[in-house]
């Protein structure tokens, strides 16, 4: 990464989107831009869990608006995050599809435990140098992260659905405050975040520090009203409650600090930080500047270089966890990036990373079972927190475990995409040819695809010297039968 150059983050929130622009010089990110839009979306999910199209109409506006601020970024400079509304949702495809559209680059839905592990980098990496032992709470629209780390490292990282929006909605559905509904809704709070008692209690941390919205907008609020700036006490969150009780619904509510936007859910994610502040033993907490987009820009460094990439030593954990045979998947993953490289077209590096760790990972279902141990492979990679890895990337990664045997129209994949039927059949292709799981001979042999047409030839007399081999790369033509894409053998 060149000094001068711009990065960007779109943080698609249950309560409001945001856009950061910011300027990498000498190791770290200066802020150029920033936009925030409340586009409340959190709220806009009806009783089946689909988002309205009202609320999508306004996301899509709001990305629209993005969009055109963005315009001449490159893909690799830009990371649009999605969370948990967009995790809960039924029709976040929907809105994907078009989002990405619109946007004009990929938005990644992550993991509560990956959205959790951003906020830490983004609240960490604004701070100063320290060996504190740091609790991180950010409280969302529709989820809250609790994160335990020291230095850039998080050593914990846990996503708990609980939020401003969606208890502003459950418990102040009319906007009214009242003793009784502030009290229902801490209890229920605590009930939710209750097992976070057996990580983040007292002694595992020295300094509390809360991110984003909620924090934000209470220290604000306490600092109007004369208290320290950046801090947020038990005294100042007990006056402040007596206020929204005075002040009986959220409309009537006027205190210097809080803006016009987070007064609809000023009740739930009051109610949420003072759970936090009982449960936890909390006396004091410092409020952060980082927060989720400013670790989705500092992830964007790590994953130009393959050797900082966090998504490579999460692939290795995964091999180790599920005894993987580490030497077969380094055979497969380096035949297949290359015949993917090869006939590839210039600048599918991230692609081949990408098929690198889908071939590392293609025996992970087998310390469940032999039998369909590719099905057992894909369930685990689609179910599994994996740090740096966003959802989608996962299931890419899935898909191609689950198609690396058997035929290839019988699974539902995604085929009408060229660059993952051409990974498939490096993949495929590799496999075959390491199948006595030792290093196989490859000289004279190339991949080539064009025009949907993928062809694999071989040197004079590579036939018959591995009979065996041929044999399932002609196989592998008719696994390819009743799809888009054929499959050629011209082995000699």
């Amino acid at each position: 990464m060149q000094d001068g150059t711009l990065l960007a983050a779109v943080d698609l929130g249950s309560n409001s989107f945001r856009l950061e622009i910011g300027r990498y010089e000498h190791g770290h990110i200066q802020r150029i831009e920033y936009f925030k839009e409340t586009v409340r979306q959190g709220a806009g999910l009806d009783e089946d869990k689909n988002l309205t199209p009202e609320s999508m109409q306004r996301g899509w506006d709001c990305l629209a608006r993005f969009a055109e601020r963005l315009a001449g970024f490159p893909k690799e400079q830009v990371r649009a995050v999605a969370t948990q509304t967009l995790r809960e949702a039924r029709n976040r495809e929907d809105f994907i599809a078009r989002g990405n559209q619109i946007l004009g680059y990929p938005i990644d839905i992550v993991s509560g435990p990956e959205e959790a592990r951003l906020i830490y980098q983004g609240v960490a990496r604004l701070l100063p140098q320290s060996d504190e032992r740091r609790l991180v709470v950010d409280i969302g629209g529709r989820s809250t992260e609790l994160i335990l780390g020291k230095q850039f490292t998080p050593s914990h990282v846990a996503s708990f659905r609980v939020g401003s929006v969606a208890w502003s909605s459950r418990y102040f559905p009319q906007g009214q405050f009242t003793e009784r509904a502030f009290e229902s809704a801490e209890i229920a709070a605590k009930a939710v975040l209750d097992e976070a008692l057996d990580v983040y209690q007292r002694k595992t941390w020295d300094v509390a520090y809360g991110s984003s919205g909620t924090v934000g907008a209470v220290g604000e609020v306490l600092l109007a009203a004369g208290g320290a700036e950046g801090r947020i006490s038990r005294a100042g969150l007990d006056w402040l409650l007596e206020q929204l009780l005075t002040a009986r619904s959220a409309d009537r509510v006027r205190l210097p600090g809080l803006k016009d936007d987070r007064r609809a859910v000023i009740g739930g994610g009051i109610s949420v930080l003072r759970a936090i502040f009982s449960l936890l033993g909390i006396e004091e907490m410092q409020v952060a500047q980082g927060a989720l987009r400013q670790g989705a820009l500092y992830d964007l460094l790590d994953r130009e270089q393959p050797q900082t990439d966090l998504r490579s030593s999460t692939v290795r954990g995964l091999m180790q966890r599920f005894a993987v045979d580490e030497l077969q998947a380094q055979r497969v993953a380096k035949l297949a990036s290359e015949l993917f490289l090869d006939a590839a077209p210039a600048g599918n590096e991230r692609a081949a990373r990408k098929l690198d760790w889908a071939a590392r990972l293609h025996e992970i279902g087998a310390r469940i079972s032999h039998s369909g141990y590719q099905r057992h492979g894909a369930y685990i990679l689609d179910h599994t927190d994996a740090a740096g890895f966003a959802l989608p990337e996962l299931h890419h990664l899935s898909q191609l475990v689950l198609a690396h045997r058997g035929k290839v129209h019988k699974l539902e994949v995604d085929l009408d995409d060229p660059q993952f039927a051409l990974q498939l059949m490096c993949l495929r292709t590799a496999v075959a040819l390491c199948h006595a799981r030792r290093e196989p001979d490859t000289e004279g042999f190339s991949l080539s695809f064009d025009a949907g047409r993928c062809v694999v030839r071989s040197r004079e007399g590579w036939s018959a010297s591995y009979p065996q081999s041929a044999h399932l790369l002609h196989e592998e033509s008719y696994c390819w039968q009743k799809t888009p894409w054929e499959f050629v053998t011209e082995l000699r």
